[in-house]
């Protein structure tokens, strides 16, 4: 007898119409993916509020390497959760057991060195990343509750989501960060203002982030207890290693999704160095604009995470029609949301920049950013649209080519090139006209690649 799991993996992968297939998967990872969104947001709201400067700046400092966290998540969970898809595909379940539970282990295994390495390098890091006297000890203590203590729970709960969510278990696998995502809001204040002393209002954010991701991580883990011995997705080391080509395959995607994100995150970063150049206005304004233009992004990104394993199963299976499909209408829907966040932003650019500030000149700065920042949107969704797609197939290396080519080729030195023609502008302008070539080139790739011996051979 086939289990629920089984049941609601055949039905979202094999015969429910694709729109509600893709419904299914997609508005859970949309919704988690603004939850996160708005929690990642919530440490530098609520520490903002003891107009303590110092507290402000340690916690933005350690953010960065809080983000490489993040990217160890992806090595294991977009590597796994990919290749499970596809050995579900092709009806390879104990693979996919195997595959499961060797990225858990392996997600576990990277992150356990990352906070030890944190740990015993931390003075170093620390001053790396510009702490102060007035900073280091705000700093420490935060990198100590999230990345020390917290680092292994965010990574194996996000993990876990996407391992859940290749099986089909969309809704689960997003249940779990919004979790996460809910408690870090209501846990801030009060650890902060509350339970901790004056002075401590750092070390309360970061133990409310830290006890949140081990809450989000034991909420996958009873989840997993759960779906049973014969789920395809566990934590049992008696399903044993999986074949030396599933690794292989774990890491030829895996790697290409933790240096885009990386790189991805770099960029925003360079952004923030270069404006410091002009004035305090022009940063504050451009640092509210790299927030506001997320909310469009993560949503597409949502759109990939729900797409890609189905987009992976139906390509393993070899059914071309439901596959291609399911990419039609999820690009068409993610250029939907593209298309009215322009209108959106276009009309109440001013409006979304005053809810982050009441400075006049910062929101009128903050408004002509927004306003063509925003029409990179699609551009940028089409861009990591294709990476995931390529990621779904399996494709590795084009997927790091893509993701390379993006942001060390074009991205990143078009910031440094627009800056020195145009200035201030330039900057800004500088998403909108590399995604712009960054497009064409994936959509050539992508475009070669169906016409590939390789492609064509899979659906024969």
């Amino acid at each position: 007898m086939q289990s629920n799991a089984t049941l609601s993996r055949e039905d979202i992968f094999r015969t429910l119409p694709i729109h509600s297939a893709l419904a299914k998967m997609v508005l859970p990872a949309v919704a988690s993916q603004l939850i996160v969104l708005i929690y990642n947001m919530a440490d530098t709201f609520f520490v903002g509020q003891t107009n303590n400067p110092y507290m402000v700046a340690a916690t933005s400092l350690i953010l960065p390497v809080f983000n490489i966290t993040l990217c160890l998540a992806g090595l294991a969970g977009i590597g796994g959760g990919s290749l499970i898809s596809r050995l579900l595909g092709e009806g390879d379940e104990e693979e996919a057991r195997r595959v499961s539970a060797f990225s858990l282990y392996l997600g576990l295994a990277v992150s356990a060195l990352f906070a030890v390495g944190i740990l015993v390098f931390m003075e170093p890091v620390l001053q790396l990343l510009g702490a102060g006297a007035n900073t280091y000890e705000y700093a420490r203590q935060y990198a100590l509750c999230v990345i020390v203590v917290g680092g292994v729970p965010t990574v194996l709960s996000n993990v876990l989501s996407n391992l859940i969510r290749s099986i089909g278990l969309s809704r689960e696998a997003s249940a779990g960060i919004i979790l996460g995502g809910v408690l870090n809001i209501a846990l801030d204040p009060l650890f902060m203002f509350v339970l901790l002393p004056d002075g401590q209002e750092v070390l309360g954010a970061g133990l409310a982030t830290c006890l949140s991701n081990c809450v989000a991580f034991l909420f996958f883990a009873v989840v997993l207890v759960r779906m049973g011995r014969g789920a395809a997705v566990t934590f049992s080391p008696k399903a044993g290693m999986p074949r030396a080509e599933s690794i292989s395959a774990i890491f030829s995607v895996g790697v290409p999704s933790a240096i885009t994100t990386f790189l991805f995150d770099l960029d925003y970063v360079i952004i923030d160095k270069l404006m410091v150049a002009y004035d305090d206005l022009a940063l504050a304004a451009v640092g509210i604009v790299l927030k506001v233009e997320r909310f469009p992004l993560n949503v597409g990104i949502g759109i990939c995470q729900g797409m890609m394993p189905l987009v992976a199963y139906n390509y393993s299976a070899r059914d071309r029609g439901r596959m291609e499909g399911t990419v039609r209408l999820a690009r068409g829907t993610g250029l939907a949301v593209a298309a009215v966040s322009i209108l959106l932003y276009g009309l109440f650019a001013v409006q979304f920049s005053h809810l982050f500030i009441a400075d006049a000149r910062t929101v009128e700065l903050a408004s002509q950013f927004l306003r063509i920042r925003v029409l990179a949107t699609p551009l940028m969704f089409l861009s990591f649209f294709t990476v995931y797609l390529f990621q779904a197939f399996g494709q590795g290396r084009i997927a790091l080519f893509l993701g390379v080519t993006r942001w060390l080729v074009l991205n990143i030195p078009m910031l440094f090139l627009l800056n020195a023609l145009v200035g201030m502008y330039g900057l800004v302008w500088s998403q909108t006209v590399a995604d712009s070539l960054t497009v064409l080139l994936s959509l050539y790739v992508y475009w070669r690649f169906r016409r590939s011996a390789r492609y064509i051979q899979q659906f024969q």
